[in-house]
């Protein structure tokens, strides 16, 4: 068989729109003849150095060239997606003319050159920015000699202290008057305590990327949040405030700003003067606090996995924590959260919703990124995730499974076919396909297992990021709000990453006694407002570990 044989299989289905999935490519090439190694050496943000080996496969033709292209961008663009860094080396044969003109053209790929950069360039945006928030040098993409390549040390292991860390945050949040503030994509929620007793859930509808300075984004939350607080305790200030926000933040910083949630502001004249606003978020809140209160912000994926952590640590399960939390809240986006089993959230993206999976599937990169049958996404035109996994997954697989599960819903915008924003029906069209689900439709469930599919998928490229020690994510947000939907989600997933255990972050979870008292409240529900009261308690985590 010829060594390009597997190449042209690969090309045949890209080109009739069937997937090609990044983990099958680099599994493939690993014993394939004529694969060329490379191990790509990352100097990450806290200075820790990590290898991640790949191989790429042989081509002969331009279009397998252009597909080994992509395959090395998607390996570098997830590395850099999820830990971000100041430096990434490539290390090969620099003798392999072929392979080394394509590493040759990764810089002019990430647009290293400019100031401010699209598409796969984003990440290098990231990166910069989190630099620049640590004191160190910009980013930096190299391209060394394997034979000047010198393994990276062991990873240090984290002492497995973090059941310990949460019972006493629990008991903390017994005493004082405390907030957690949940923002998404869509909406904010909110919970305020005090002295262990939940006084108050609030709601507020938002859009965040129709803004187009920091004002648009930053006033409406801190109204709602003073707002909400006024109710509750009239003229009072806050003893603790935790708040989870749908950004890279790193130490209490966000620093990311190349979500959709900004996409507005970018078509300001100066963007990096105004996402320095939302960076220093933080320092808006000292306003709602009595001084030296904890203030604590981070991602919403992580605080999914603070959130799971400390209810299995209140009802006895924390020796399961020993291996860290890996957690997914699943609405707009997919967020994704991490915690180390000594209770730190790794100073790291985490941005697993932005990562490049599918090489193939070429026909759906035809349509524009704000028609709803694209795969490429509105935010940076890339075929990501986010059309794989998430609310704007279910309208492209439902249109693709059966248009009519889209009546009342879609309307035509020139060539597009969008999903109707005025009103904005996006939420009510999702809950129209779960409802769906519920009462039987066999279109609508095949929607939900094959996006239980597709999160195997980022499961498998995360053993390879990330190698997580422990084998269960729990699952947050609207997709799990209806167990039909979250029981086809789990059969999906177990067809493509089968050693994954999934665990919805329901009512069922409720055994803290603040999460207890959501689950009795009327009118919501734990997975709507787990993670606001998640923040809660994520104020009051020692995190003595980090400093």
């Amino acid at each position: 068989m010829s060594e390009y044989a597997q190449m042209e299989r690969w090309l045949r289905a890209a080109k009739s729109g069937e997937p090609v999935w990044l983990a099958d490519v680099r599994q493939a090439c690993r014993d394939m003849e004529g694969a060329k190694p490379v191990i790509a050496q990352l100097t990450c943000p806290d200075g820790t150095v990590r290898d991640f080996a790949f191989s790429v496969p042989p081509w002969d033709t331009q279009e397998g060239r252009t597909l080994a292209a992509e395959y090395v961008r998607s390996c570098v663009f997830n590395i850099l997606s999820v830990h971000s860094g100041r430096r990434l080396t490539l290390y090969s044969d620099r003798l392999d003319r072929d392979l080394n003109a394509l590493l040759d053209d990764l810089p002019a790929m990430f647009q290293l050159d400019k100031p401010a950069r699209t598409g796969c360039g984003k990440v290098v945006n990231i990166a910069d920015r989190l630099c620049r928030s640590m004191g160190a040098a910009p980013f930096a993409l190299t391209l060394g000699d394997r034979r000047d390549y010198t393994p990276a040390p062991p990873t240090p292991g984290h002492a497995s202290t973090l059941d310990e860390k949460l019972r006493r945050a629990a008991e903390r949040a017994g005493h004082g008057l405390l907030c957690g503030v949940d923002v998404g994509g869509t909406d904010v929620k909110l919970a305020i305590v005090r002295d262990g007793k939940l006084l108050a859930v609030r709601v507020l509808d938002w859009d965040p990327a129709s803004g187009v300075c920091a004002a648009d984004t930053l006033d409406p939350l801190l109204a709602f949040i003073g707002g909400a607080l006024s109710d509750a305790a009239p003229g009072e200030k806050l003893d603790g405030l935790g708040v989870s926000y749908p950004d890279v933040v790193i130490r209490d910083r966000i620093v990311g700003g190349e979500t959709p949630k900004t996409q507005g502001m970018r078509l300001g004249a100066d963007y990096e003067a105004e996402f320095a606003k939302i960076t220093a978020l933080r320092d808006r809140l000292e306003d709602f606090c009595v001084p030296g209160a904890p203030i604590k912000l981070t991602n919403d994926g992580h605080m999914a996995a603070f959130t799971a952590a400390m209810e299995l640590s209140c009802c006895g399960r924390g020796g399961e924590l020993a291996g860290g939390v890996v957690a997914n809240a699943m609405g707009t986006d997919l967020g994704t959260g991490w915690l180390d089993p000594d209770g730190t959230v790794p100073d790291a993206p985490m941005e697993l919703y932005d990562l490049l999976l599918d090489l193939g599937s070429w026909p759906d990169r035809t349509p524009e990124p704000e028609d709803l049958r694209s795969v490429r996404n509105e935010n940076s035109g890339l075929a990501d995730f986010r059309r794989y996994v998430g609310q704007a997954a279910a309208f492209r697989l439902a249109w693709q499974e059966n248009p009519a599960l889209l009546d009342g819903f879609t309307v035509r915008e020139g060539d597009r076919l969008c999903i109707r924003q005025d009103p904005d029906m996006r939420k009510p069209c999702l809950a129209h396909l779960m409802t769906a689900v519920r009462q039987g439709d066999g279109h609508a469930g095949a929607v939900f297992r094959q996006i239980g599919r597709n999160l195997g998928q980022v499961y498998r490229e995360m053993q390879w990021l990330l190698e997580p020690a422990t084998p269960t994510r729990y699952l947050f947000g609207r997709f799990v709000m209806e167990p039909a939907c979250f029981d086809l989600l789990r059969e999906g997933c177990a067809e493509t990453a089968p050693w994954i255990r999934l665990e919805a972050a329901d009512e069922n979870m409720a055994h803290s006694p603040l999460m207890l008292a959501l689950a009795s409240w009327q009118g919501v529900t734990v997975a709507q407002y787990g993670q606001a009261v998640g923040a809660v308690y994520f104020c009051l985590l020692d995190d003595s570990a980090r400093s």
